[in-house]
């Protein structure tokens, strides 16, 4: 009797083991299902290498990467402080610096390869540059946002194509001409470009004065069709300031900043000062949005973004130069993963980060603006559970 006693309660023990290691081991599959991984990156200090010729980069409003995995970026060549330039002073007042031709290219180690850009025959060069792509054909976009004289009609009201070796191609839009967010002839202060492989159209971030998206055919410029805020028909009239407490503006405010186009054929829209993200089909049907730092006021936090370079794009990075740091959302849903970045001048910290481009092994790349004046490459370090809301600066582990 003692026997099936003991034989009885080692099976219910046994039993219970069993149980208890069933529900260890479906808590631990939870743990780690339940763990969030991202990619992750390092700054890289030593990128680019010093420009020759004793040049220097001004404010870096644009950076693309091409096919061949060169990164491009465009810079102000007229934002330079007396000091910064006085090899340029007649005489010269020292032997350094001049500024670097607007339109700079780079191989993935840094080396300057290209540099071209400025007025020329048979176009209206900007004032102030804004936004550089490199589209599948390798052709070059660049916009500007120069208000000029006019400050209603500005100036820079265009967008201009180039070759890789800066030959003209095509401009849309005249300075000057610009007749609000309805005219389809000239823009007003585009910010950026992104051109569609499978159909061979041109969307416009349009942008400093207008409030919409704008699409051309991309060889011809001729009109397709163009729309604001949640599809709506743009509309010029003055919101005010941005109020984070108030209902979603049913506008666009300037600028609209950006227009990617991801491999499903979603349209990615950065309504800045709005802290939004907008989501369109090609056709201009609102999709979706999702709201950035929300308390962001100033110039918005929702810069600039850029695609990871898997298949199916799981990834957005989203350059954020009020807050000074970039965000790595999940795509499908538009959630904020993890962020890094802070501000200052050394790498890996920002100064009014600007735009952000991602080359096809998954590193990216950043400009900034106003006194920041430069471009950075963050090296990817693979995908990685997610440890801090914010990284804070990302310096090389084997530099620490």
């Amino acid at each position: 009797m003692k026997n099936k006693f003991y034989a009885g309660a080692g099976f219910l023990a046994l039993l219970a083991a069993l149980g208890i290691g069933s529900a260890l081991l479906q808590k631990r599959a939870a743990v780690e299902a339940a763990v969030v991984e991202a990619p992750q990156f390092e700054v890289d200090p030593l990128w680019p290498k010093p420009l020759p010729n004793h040049w220097i980069q001004g404010m870096s409003v644009g950076v693309s990467v091409d096919a061949q995995d060169h990164i491009w970026i465009v810079h102000r060549t007229n934002t330079f402080e007396p000091m910064e330039i006085y090899a340029t002073a007649k005489p010269p007042a020292a032997e350094c610096c001049v500024p670097a031709p607007p339109v700079l290219e780079f191989d993935e180690e840094g080396n300057l390869i290209g540099h071209w850009g400025g007025p020329g025959e048979g176009y209206d060069w900007p004032d102030s540059n804004h936004g550089i792509t490199v589209d599948y054909k390798g052709n070059v976009w660049i916009g500007g946002n120069s208000r000029g004289p006019d400050r209603n009609a500005y100036h820079d009201n265009m967008v201009l194509k180039f070759t890789q070796s800066g030959k003209f191609l095509m401009q849309i839009g005249h300075p000057g001409k610009s007749q609000g967010s309805n005219d389809v002839d000239n823009l007003k202060g585009p910010a950026k470009m992104f051109v569609d492989k499978a159909t061979d159209e041109l969307y416009v971030a349009d942008g400093y004065g207008n409030h919409r998206v704008i699409v051309y055919d991309a060889e011809t410029g001729k009109y397709k069709r163009h729309w604001g805020a949640y599809g709506n028909k743009p509309d010029d009239t003055n919101l005010g300031p941005y109020n984070p407490d108030a209902p979603p503006a049913q506008q666009f405010r300037n600028p609209v900043h950006c227009a990617e186009l991801s491999n499903e054929g979603l349209l990615y829209v950065c309504d800045r000062p709005n802290d939004r993200i907008q989501v369109f089909k090609k056709d201009g049907t609102f999709v979706k949005e999702a709201f950035i730092a929300t308390k962001t006021l100033g110039d918005g936090s929702v810069w600039d973004i850029a695609f990871s370079k898997d298949p199916q794009q799981k990834y957005i990075f989203l350059a954020d130069g009020s807050n000074e740091k970039v965000y790595v959302l999940l795509r499908e849903t538009l959630e904020i993963l993890t962020s890094f970045g802070d501000g200052g001048r050394q790498p890996g910290q920002f100064y009014a980060v600007h735009s952000i481009a991602a080359d096809s092994k998954g590193n990216i790349f950043t400009t900034e603006t106003y006194r920041g004046q430069r471009v950075q490459k963050f090296i990817y370090k693979g995908l990685a559970p997610v440890t801090k809301k914010d990284q804070g600066v990302v310096w090389p582990k084997s530099a620490k």
